[in-house]
């Protein structure tokens, strides 16, 4: 907050927003004050009269859960125009606010805003290490001894990122995701949509997991789910606004006439996503179908949450050209490629890496790296700057 009038922080419930953000205050400003907006005088104080109740801040301050009263925004960035000393409002939100072009326009020049996501396994692991950044450096996890097979990635898979499901026994997710979803489908999304519909939210919600990592064919699912495509499109949005889905755009680079523009959806969590589809650690490691589906979202995902807080700050997307595809091309802002193919097998076939080898082809020096993320226990060098990685090589080295 050194150099930054506000600091947003915005994630999903339960990711640790409110902890890490009162963390940071305690340290960076510990005579502030600090609001939620979850306490009901704070929000109807907030809203009934958001100039007055800015004005009045003892600042620096902490506001928590800034969705609740999405016209503070304006009355913030009013504020900090005024007084433009950077370090006085540090905001979270359990929703994209910023999805919005006028919230977008106010805050655009004023603030840093900085994604959370579940904990990635490095994390968990407590690893500093960016993966994103090494790839974009031409760099891969040399691992020599990694867990073989399925059962060496299926029991994080199941339990995923969210820190409270960590702790819990199997059998303990189910409740806690239920009541998870019900909770942010029937008050997270009416604080930025009141006209939603919780009894069309949560069929397309379990339909985009049957679907996960597969391209977002919205006239299939506005006839599966007999809505308006219209509709399904604005559904998607607000799921991902409020980090139940994250939907990669498709990669343009203009290479092949062939090339396909639909997004792909992943979920956010490979617990979570485990939880949609009715899937244990048993079918995980047994259901072909559900394996490899769980295993490009989770691999995917946590591509996603080192992106986050890569120094190279890179866009994620995923390509596909005519029959060839790529699951993700991490693109760094100085241009850079990288390219991973997820495939949860011990053993690696030249069709795993065909399309890489095309895209490395075409893009000469772009190219930084290919990896093949698989389950077998080395890292293998598979041509010119590709190579095989054991999928532990996501948050070990």
């Amino acid at each position: 907050m050194s150099d930054t009038r506000i600091v947003l922080v915005l994630g999903a419930r339960q990711v640790g927003k409110s902890t890490l953000t009162r963390t940071v205050a305690g340290r960076s400003f510990p005579t502030g004050s600090d609001y939620t907006l979850f306490d009901q005088s704070t929000r109807v104080a907030a809203t009934t009269d958001p100039t007055g109740f800015v004005s009045g801040l003892r600042r620096p301050v902490l506001i928590d859960e800034i969705q609740r009263a999405p016209d503070l925004i304006l009355a913030i960035t009013d504020a900090v125009d005024r007084d433009p000393s950077p370090g006085q409002f540090l905001l979270t939100g359990s929703a994209n606010i910023l999805s919005t072009k006028r919230a977008f326009e106010s805050m655009s020049g004023r603030a840093e805003l900085v994604r959370l996501y579940p904990l990635s396994q490095s994390e968990i692991e407590g690893s500093s290490r960016n993966v994103v950044d090494r790839l974009l450096a031409g760099s891969v996890p040399e691992l020599d001894d990694a867990p073989v097979g399925r059962e060496s990635f299926v029991e994080r898979v199941a339990a995923g990122g969210y820190p409270e499901v960590l702790s819990r026994s199997p059998g303990r997710r189910v409740p806690w995701f239920r009541d998870y979803v019900q909770t942010i489908i029937e008050r997270d999304l009416r604080d930025i949509a009141s006209a939603t519909k919780a009894q069309e939210i949560m069929p397309l919600l379990r339909l985009l997991a049957t679907q996960a990592a597969n391209l977002l064919d919205y006239r299939r699912i506005s006839r599966d789910l007999a809505i308006s495509d219209k509709t399904v499109k604005a559904y998607v949005k607000l799921l991902s606004d409020v980090f139940l889905v994250h939907v990669l755009r498709p990669w343009r680079p203009g290479l092949g006439p062939r090339e396909i523009h639909k997004p792909k959806p992943l979920i956010v969590d490979s617990g979570l996503l485990a939880y949609l589809l009715g899937a244990d650690e048993t079918r995980i490691a047994e259901d072909d179908q559900v394996t490899g589906k769980i295993f490009e979202s989770f691999c995917g995902m946590e591509i996603v949450k080192h992106a986050a807080w890569s120094e190279a700050q890179p866009d994620i997307y995923h390509y596909r050209d005519g029959r060839d595809e790529i699951d993700l091309v991490v693109e760094a802002r100085s241009g850079e490629i990288a390219c991973l193919e997820m495939k949860a097998a011990a053993s690696v076939a030249p069709s795993d890496f065909a399309a890489m080898v095309k895209l490395r082809d075409r893009i000469g020096d772009r190219f930084s790296s290919g990896v093949v993320i698989y389950t077998g226990a080395r890292t293998v060098p598979l041509g010119d700057r590709i190579w095989a990685v054991p999928v532990s090589g996501l948050w070990t080295d």
